[in-house]
């Protein structure tokens, strides 16, 4: 079932959705994707397969990132970044007044997390990175997972190959997840943000390569002081777009400066590894956040 009960906050100008449910120590859901994306409109629905399960230990929030879902659009062309996305996450932080959450971030916003952590580890208590190329050393493989995608792009025909692409098993793609996806996609908002992106040239004037230069040098701080929280990596040994060699170098970044560092491989599992084993997800999350 899609997850209800939306809210929005003005963030700097910037309306924001988000979903809010339970109590106890705070954990903030970050799911992954790029305003703008052509590939799939990745949203806060994406953790409908855990967010109640979550709630009943935590008090849950999960957030539409800069440009996603039904968040606004960056105010500003030169906002269409990675950089601004992660600034906007904080302030999202701050405008909701979270403070000592547990962050969990998926794919891009596995960086996004991990970011925010080592900018801001004052309002962190814990990060968890799912299944992030982007935030693990060398190059993705994102684009041999595409080749061949269906027309028109983000189609409810499109989007559901592309999850089923990322995946090792369909059980998890349900229909009212896709038809979530293809409703932010219809969006004229969407439409502006693939012009800027595409058309527009910004995924490759400003995007990506803002992406590397900001990873090489968060790299270079977890190398110098660590991350200095604790932090688990959670790995879909069948992800096609993370290879072990990846994953394996970003836990030993990780893990050089930081003892509480945790590695969760789950098999059988493809890029959605909170959706295709949610409760055993949720149980990793859970025994995370409360171990001593």
């Amino acid at each position: 079932m899609p997850i209800s009960g939306e809210k929005f906050v003005d963030v700097g100008g910037v309306r924001t959705r988000y979903f809010e449910r339970g109590s106890g120590e705070i954990v903030v859901l970050v799911h992954g994707g790029a305003f703008g994306s052509t590939t799939g409109a990745c949203c806060a629905d994406d953790w409908d397969l855990n967010f109640d399960g979550l709630a009943r230990w935590f008090r849950v929030f999960a957030i539409d990132k800069l440009g996603q879902g039904y968040t606004d659009n960056p105010r500003t062309d030169d906002d269409y970044t990675m950089h601004a996305a992660v600034q906007h996450a904080h302030a999202t932080l701050r405008a909701l007044g979270i403070e000592g959450a547990h962050l969990v971030g998926h794919s891009r916003g596995g960086y996004l997390v991990c970011r925010l952590t080592v900018e801001h580890p004052e309002l962190v208590q814990s990060c968890t990175i799912v299944d992030s190329n982007t935030c693990a050393p060398g190059t993705g493989r994102n684009d041999f997972v595409f080749a061949n995608m269906p027309k028109p792009a983000l189609s409810a025909e499109s989007q559901r190959w592309v999850v089923q692409k990322y995946s090792y098993s369909d059980d998890h793609i349900s229909d009212a997840w896709i038809d979530a996806m293809v409703a932010v996609s219809q969006q004229p908002k969407y439409a502006e943000a693939v012009r800027k992106m595409t058309g527009d040239g910004f995924q490759w004037s400003k995007f990506l390569p803002g992406i590397q230069t900001q990873k090489e040098e968060m790299f270079r701080i977890l190398r110098s002081r660590g991350i200095q929280r604790p932090v688990m990596q959670v790995w879909g040994s069948e992800d096609p777009t993370v290879s072990f060699e990846q994953a394996m170098g970003l836990y030993r970044i990780l893990a050089e400066k930081e003892r509480r560092a945790r590695w969760q491989v789950f098999h059988r599992c493809g890029h959605y590894s909170f959706r295709e084993h949610p409760e055993r997800f949720n149980e990793v999350i859970r025994t995370f956040i409360q171990a001593p």
